[in-house]
């Protein structure tokens, strides 16, 4: 049921007030910078994962070439990269490294675990330590295309594509005490690869992959509750599908990118719309061949794809749908030296995207950039300018300012599939909202200011 709430404090009459500012806001002002230092990584990296946790800092993990190929997981502090509890946190060599949060704000990382059979491994951080999630390597081995992700109630999800089952897609998940498969093993009939995996808003599990039951075109897979099934005609990608990514819209549609080989390489993304897979503006977008393909959506439900951009030097590129068609988020081929592989795309709280990779042709090392102004930290607060807490939120939920002074709040919760649950007008810069009766799961804030507009969002439990 839909909450809707309209507090009116004061009548504000219409005037405009006079405000000097002495550095820029329009998009012209904006470009991709990097974020820290020029690279996060000691040595070489691999398999850069990127994720951020609830109070908005951006964590990378990545096979740490400068830690015996382990596995290592840094955050950036607003001044510099950070490793988080111990660099080269796994016992062995670590591949196929995968990042998420859980909705508590805890960091996890699954990985390719080749001191154990080359089985899959999760581990957590407990704000001291790296903790095994369940034991080491605890299924059979070798595995490759891992993707971690967190069901709506907290239960952690991993899917893989495992030579056990002759290259077939697996799904497990976290029972709290040991990994317990989800459906039948080797859900696919053929060799699975790109496994990606996320949740629909109503906690249903979908895998989208490269499908070679299929001639190599993508297909996706959804757990209805005893069987995976099919979501529209399997292998629905008009040629064979590299590079497979799936990402839910605010509504609820999944969208999957992926490399279309059978034209020139390009990148598409479709969307299901309950009946039939069906393009998200023109097929094969790109200028040329788009490699290492990474799919988010941003705060304000905006597709957009981050990929290695051949028509640009192998550099890093994002681009967007912009509800016509696609275009680059500032300049294409942001990133330097070209071979720009292992792509991760995510947005902060605030709503600025993010991207982390490997720079090939410079020492392989791990970077992150991000779009912002280019006047960033010029006249800006230090701390963050909006805090969210409780996080997760079982009552109640503070949003705070921070002490910045605004003449009128208009602030929107919504839930994942975009439902508002509240709305209120408010002259407070620092007030609590009653959270008890929403239902769990994940919620988006956003706060329209005089002059800005803030996003974050909190977990309810």
């Amino acid at each position: 049921m839909i909450k809707f709430l309209n507090v009116l404090l004061f009548l504000f009459p219409l005037t405009i007030f006079a405000q000097e500012q002495w550095y820029k806001t329009s998009p012209q002002d904006y470009s991709w910078m990097l974020v820290g230092n020029t690279s996060i990584s000691s040595g070489a990296a691999v398999y850069t994962s990127l994720a951020f946790s609830p109070s908005g800092e951006p964590y990378v993990a990545f096979q740490d070439y400068g830690n015996s190929l382990k596995a290592t997981v840094m955050k950036f502090d607003g001044n510099t990269w950070n490793n988080i509890g111990l660099d080269g946190c796994s016992a062995g060599t670590a591949e196929w490294t995968s990042l998420a949060f859980s909705p508590l704000g805890e960091p996890y990382v699954a990985f390719c675990d080749c001191v154990n059979s080359f089985g899959p491994t999760v581990m957590k951080f407990d704000g001291t330590n790296w903790v095994l999630v369940g034991p080491p390597g605890f299924a059979e081995g070798p595995i490759w295309f891992v993707s971690l992700a967190f069901h709506p109630s907290g239960q952690p999800y991993i899917a893989y594509s495992g030579m056990a089952w002759e290259g077939k897609g697996v799904v497990m998940k976290f029972d709290g005490t040991d990994w317990i498969n989800v459906g039948d093993s080797g859900f696919a009939f053929g060799e699975t690869h790109y496994t990606s995996l996320a949740f629909s808003p109503s906690g249903q599990p979908f895998v989208a992959f490269q499908d070679y039951e299929n001639t190599a075109k993508a297909t996706v897979k959804k757990f209805d509750g005893s069987a995976w099934v099919n979501v529209g005609m399997a292998g629905f990608s008009p040629g064979p599908a590299d590079y497979t990514n799936i990402a839910f819209s605010q509504s609820g549609e999944p969208y999957v990118a992926f490399q279309n080989k059978g034209n020139s390489m390009k990148a598409t993304v479709m969307r299901f719309d309950g009946t039939t897979w069906l393009n998200v503006g023109m097929p094969f977008f790109t200028p040329g061949d788009a490699s290492d393909l990474s799919l988010a959506f941003s705060p304000s439900n905006e597709p957009h794809v981050a990929f290695c951009d051949q028509a640009n030097n192998y550099n890093s590129s994002v681009m967007k749908f912009n509800g016509s068609v696609w275009e680059y988020i500032g300049s294409p081929g942001f990133s330097e030296g070209g071979n720009a592989h292992y792509l991760s795309l995510a947005f902060n709280t605030s709503g600025k995207p993010y991207v982390a990779y490997v720079n090939f042709d410079v020492a392989h090392k791990a970077k992150v950039m991000k779009y912002d102004s280019v006047h960033v930290g010029m006249n800006e607060p230090k701390q963050p300018r909006l805090s969210i807490y409780p996080n997760p939120a079982s009552t109640t939920l503070t949003i705070d300012l921070n002490n910045m002074t605004s003449k009128r709040n208009l602030v929107e919760i919504s839930d994942i599939r975009g439902m508002k649950m509240l709305e209120i007008q408010t002259l407070q810069n620092k007030f609590t909202v009653n959270v008890n009766n929403y239902p769990v799961g994940i919620y988006f804030i956003k706060m329209n200011t005089d002059n800005s507009l803030y996003y974050g969002k909190f977990c309810k439990n």
